[in-house]
C-alpha cells in the first residue's frame, strides 16, 4: 500500500507542478501586458513592467492555487486512468477512498506552502511592487484621484494628501470636533514629519480656532501633534487589502470599528483568505470522483472539463463575494460557502 501511496502522491505532484508551470506564467503574462501600457508614462520602463510582474508573482500563485490542485490532480489520476493503473488498483482491492489519500496529502502540502507565501512573501513582494510602480509613475498612493487619504478617530478627522514615503507626508488637514459633533478646530500644514505613532511634526502650519461668535486663526512655522495614526497604519491605509497579511487585516479591521469607520472590504479580504484554503481542499476532493467516472473522451476532454468547470467556479466564487460586499452579506458565510458547498459534494460524489 505505501509503495501506491508514494506512487500516486508522486504523479500527483508532478501534475500540480505542471498545472503551475502551464498557468502561473500565463497568468503573469496576462499582468506583463496590462503593465506594458504604462511603459514610459514617468520613469516606468520595460525593465519596471518585467520587474512588477515577478514581483506580483508569489501573490498570482496562492490565487491560482486552487485551479493548480484541480488541474493537477485531474491530469494525474486522468493519466493513471487512462493507461489502467487505477483499474489494477481496483482489483488489487484499493477503493476509491484509499487511492484519495495521496492527493490529499499533496493538496495539505500545497495549502501549506501558500500559507506560508501569504504570511512570508506575497505581501511583502506585492507592496513592495505596488510601492516601485508608483514612483516610477511618479504616483502617490491614495484613496481616490485628488482625494487623499482619509481616515478618523472619535474626535478627529484627518486628510492626507500625498504620502511621499512612510515618514514624510505634504497638505495635511485636521479636523477636531468637541462631543455634540461641532468643529472646534482645523489645521492645515503644508508637510509633516512622522516620528512615531504618536508624535508628528507640522510644517507651515495654519491653525484656526472656531468660537460660537468668532474665528481664530494664526500660522506657525512648526507645530507638535499628537496623532492617532502612526507610519505602519497610514501605510496599511494606502496597500489594497489583498496585499496584506491575515494579521495586518484582522488588526486594521479592528483599528477601523474602533474609530467608527466601514471595514467590510478588509474584513471581506481576510476571509476571502481562509476561504481559499477551503477551495483549495474541494476542488482535489472534487477531482478524484471526476476521474473515476468513464474516461472514454480521453485525458484531454477530462482536462477541458476540468479547466471549464474551475473557470465557472471561479467567477462565481467571484460574483458571490461582490455581492456579499455591496449587500453587507456575512463575510464568513460569504467567503467559505462556495468551497464548502463543493466539499459537502465531492465527499458524496466519492462515498457513491
Amino acid at each position: 500500500m505505501k509503495i501506491c501511496y508514494r506512487y500516486i502522491a508522486l504523479q500527483v505532484l508532478t501534475g500540480m507542478i505542471i498545472a503551475t508551470v502551464v498557468l502561473l506564467p500565463l497568468f503573469s503574462f496576462f499582468d506583463l501586458l496590462d503593465q506594458l501600457d504604462d511603459v514610459g508614462k514617468g520613469t516606468y520602463t520595460t525593465r519596471d513592467a518585467f520587474l512588477y510582474t515577478a514581483m506580483l508573482m508569489p501573490r498570482r500563485f496562492i490565487q491560482i492555487a486552487p485551479f493548480i490542485a484541480l488541474l493537477g490532480t485531474v491530469g494525474a489520476l486522468g493519466g493513471l486512468a487512462v493507461s489502467l493503473e487505477l483499474v489494477a488498483m481496483r482489483v488489487a482491492g484499493f477503493s476509491p477512498l484509499m487511492i484519495s489519500l495521496a492527493p490529499i496529502g499533496i493538496g495539505g502540502g500545497l495549502i501549506t506552502s501558500t500559507i506560508a507565501l501569504e504570511y512570508l512573501v506575497a505581501p511583502q513582494f506585492q507592496q513592495q511592487a505596488i510601492v516601485l510602480r508608483a514612483v516610477a509613475l511618479e504616483q502617490s498612493a491614495e484613496l481616490g484621484k485628488g482625494l487623499g487619504i482619509w481616515t478618523r478617530n472619535e474626535q478627529n478627522i484627518l486628510r492626507i494628501g500625498e504620502m511621499l514615503h512612510k515618514g514624510r507626508a505634504i497638505d495635511i488637514e485636521v479636523m477636531h470636533f468637541d462631543k455634540q459633533g461641532l468643529m472646534t478646530a482645523h489645521i492645515h500644514a503644508q508637510y509633516a514629519d512622522i516620528f512615531d505613532k504618536s508624535m508628528w511634526k507640522l510644517h507651515d502650519v495654519t491653525v484656526r480656532m472656531f468660537a460660537p461668535d468668532r474665528i481664530f486663526s494664526r500660522k506657525v512655522h512648526a507645530l507638535q501633534w499628537h496623532s492617532f495614526l502612526g507610519p505602519e497604519d497610514i501605510a496599511t491605509l494606502t496597500k489594497p487589502p489583498e496585499s496584506l497579511t491575515p494579521l495586518e487585516l484582522l488588526h486594521h479591521a479592528e483599528f477601523l470599528k474602533m474609530t467608527g469607520q466601514k471595514a467590510d472590504a478588509y474584513v471581506m479580504a481576510l476571509w476571502r483568505k481562509v476561504g481559499s484554503v477551503v477551495m483549495t481542499i474541494a476542488m482535489i476532493l472534487i477531482a478524484i470522483p471526476f476521474i473515476f467516472g468513464s474516461v472514454r473522451e480521453g485525458l484531454g476532454g477530462k482536462l477541458v472539463l476540468a479547466s471549464l468547470m474551475g473557470i465557472s467556479i471561479y467567477l462565481l466564487d467571484q460574483i458571490i463575494a461582490n455581492i456579499g460586499l455591496v449587500f453587507q452579506l456575512n463575510p464568513i458565510v460569504v467567503s467559505i460557502a462556495p468551497g464548502s458547498i463543493l466539499i459537502v459534494i465531492a465527499a458524496y460524489w466519492l462515498l457513491r
